[in-house]
């Protein structure tokens, strides 16, 4: 199974600062969500990013 055809299990959130919430995107790995959310969050916008299972 290649990462085109991996189903979405990992959903990237993301939260603004008047608690409304987002997903960002899915993803086939926890890692690759994991990775995402941690570039985001280093953008510096005062937002809050998490991971979750789909």
């Amino acid at each position: 199974m290649t990462a085109e055809s991996a189903p979405h299990r990992w959903i990237v959130w993301r939260q603004d600062d008047n608690g409304n919430r987002y997903e960002v995107r899915r993803c086939g790995t926890r890692e690759e969500a994991e990775a995402l959310a941690a570039e985001m969050e280093a953008r510096g916008h005062k937002q809050l990013y998490w991971v979750a299972a789909a």
